[in-house]
């Protein structure tokens, strides 16, 4: 099923009057092929059209394009709210005007460090320019925000660069990390270690906690993490709210200066491009089901390392796909800049080559239920040590991961040597369920549950369980009566934790 689109960022020019040293795009002129004004009007109705709520408009600089008010009005007049990211080299109070003027919802200025830092990684007087236009802005009555760009040169600058901001009246900053792409390349040994992330997170929970100024991480930084899942559901204003992976695709897209539609403007090689709006529509772009298939068909077993088996992987998908591209050198490469995998990876460290104490190891990880871990253990046990006790916890670990896949497999190792194993059946049951292999799932479930010994009820259980979900209740009822006959002690038990199947 295709998603409804829901915003994109649409790069209006190549074009820029800066030489930053962290650009991901080396913008300096702007090209021959970029839209026309009628070509980008007609594609601001068209992304109405569509449905979109809002969109980004960026470049290069995109003031540097003389008719960029008259896209963003266009945009608000279809329904669009518009939002711009500039270096603010440019903004004047008539500029400012200009964008309230065409129904501009929030202008974000890049302000990457203190004035000396700012100036050397942009333009001198740029902190200075940036800085005024930020008050031009406010005062035309437009929401503003600061979005910096972090790497080790600027990282011990967070606090200071805080108190700066709001003295200056910022209320709202977005951190990102740089990417060793574009003109960062030549930078990339000050890209960020993967033991940095949570210098950045802690960073960014802590301004949460202090309520002076809203804090957002960017999509570059994560997952899983509790003060990073915080800090998302502070500013989503959901405490449900968390990273459930990459949007290009699903819920947004990209727009090239020339039409080009990619997923994600980061991500712009020529595979990546699904269509050009000057030959085929943007609704016809968006609804071919083949398009954005690098991400729309994205999946966990695709991807390699700890990324690979992660608990969180069927949410995550690997964090921001440009990260893996530009860090890791392919798209299914692991996130090695995501928290949870550092931390994964820090854990792993510490487990034993000595065999026995793998396994105390694994055993200790078992008792804490911290399966990710247990999985990694087992793993490496797994060719040393093929007994029913070590099978049986590795595919215990990777059902609670969400392996299925491997649970399948391990189970069936289990029951290629007990046939009547009934934790094993229980296991392949409830992972071959999982797997939308429903009936033999229940098959294996029924049978573990024949085979139960005496006060063993969890067979039983799980079986209830999966039927009820799936809405079979006079069967859960009829499993349900069979338990209670089969394992009269527990019978009261069973009736009271299934008191609402027993109700209806």
């Amino acid at each position: 099923m295709i998603n409804q689109p829901i915003t994109s960022v649409w790069e209006i020019t190549m074009g820029c009057n800066m030489r930053c040293k962290h650009c991901g795009s080396i913008c300096e002129n702007p090209l021959p092929d970029e839209l026309t004004t009628e070509e980008a009007l007609d594609l601001c109705r068209q992304l109405g059209e569509l449905g979109m709520q809002y969109i980004t408009l960026s470049g290069g600089e995109p003031t540097t394009r003389k008719d960029w008010h008259l896209i963003a009005k266009e945009l608000t007049k279809n329904g669009v709210i518009p939002n711009i990211i500039t270096n603010g080299w440019l903004v004047t109070e008539e500029i400012a005007k200009l964008a309230a003027e065409a129904g501009v919802g929030t202008v974000a200025i890049s302000l990457d460090g203190l004035e000396e830092h700012h100036d050397y990684m942009r333009k001198p007087g740029s902190f200075a320019r940036s800085s005024q236009s930020l008050k031009y802005l406010k005062d035309a009555g437009i929401a503003t925000s600061v979005i910096t760009t972090i790497s080790t040169e600027n990282l011990l600058m967070l606090g200071e660069m805080k108190e700066k901001f709001i003295e200056m009246g910022v209320s709202q900053w977005q951190l990102q990390i740089a990417l060793p792409m574009g003109s960062f390349k030549d930078r990339k040994e000050t890209t960020l270690a993967p033991s940095q992330i949570d210098d950045v997170i802690n960073f960014a929970y802590e301004t949460m906690l202090e309520d002076r100024i809203a804090v957002d991480l960017a999509d570059c930084l994560g997952y899983f993490n509790i003060k990073e899942i915080k800090v998302r559901q502070k500013r989503a204003g959901n405490e449900n709210a968390f990273w459930t992976g990459c949007g290009a695709g699903k819920t947004s897209f990209g727009i090239l200066h020339n039409g080009d539609i990619v997923g994600c403007t980061s991500i712009r090689e020529q595979k990546y491009i699904e269509g050009n709006i000057r030959e085929t529509s943007l609704k016809d772009i968006w609804e071919k089901e083949s398009n954005f298939a690098w991400n729309r068909e994205m999946s966990r077993d695709k991807l390699s390392g700890v990324c690979k088996t992660c608990t969180y992987g069927d949410y995550c998908h690997g964090g921001c796909s440009n990260t893996r591209i530009s860090i890791g050198g392919d798209m299914y490469a692991e996130n090695t800049h995501c928290s949870y995998n550092y931390a994964v990876a820090c854990e792993m460290k510490k487990l034993s080559d000595n065999i026995d104490t793998l396994k105390a190891q694994a055993e200790e990880y078992l008792k804490e239920s911290n399966f990710e871990m247990v999985l990694h253990a087992c793993e490496r046990l797994i060719s040393k040590d093929e007994s029913e006790k070590l099978l049986s916890d590795y595919a215990l670990a990777a059902y609670m991961t969400g392996n299925y896949k491997l649970c399948v497999e391990l189970n069936d190792k289990i029951l290629n040597k007990d046939s009547n194993h009934v934790y094993g059946l229980k296991g392949l049951g409830l992972a071959l369920c999982k797997l939308e292999r429903i009936e033999e799932g229940i098959e294996n479930l029924k049978k573990a549950s024949e085979l139960s010994p005496e006060g063993y009820v969890d067979p039983y259980h799980d079986y209830i369980v999966v039927l009820f979900q799936l809405g079979r209740i006079e069967e859960a009822k009829e499993v349900l009566k069979m338990a209670q006959e089969k394992h009269k002690a527990c019978a009261e038990g069973l009736a009271e934790e299934f008191k609402e199947l027993v109700l209806n």
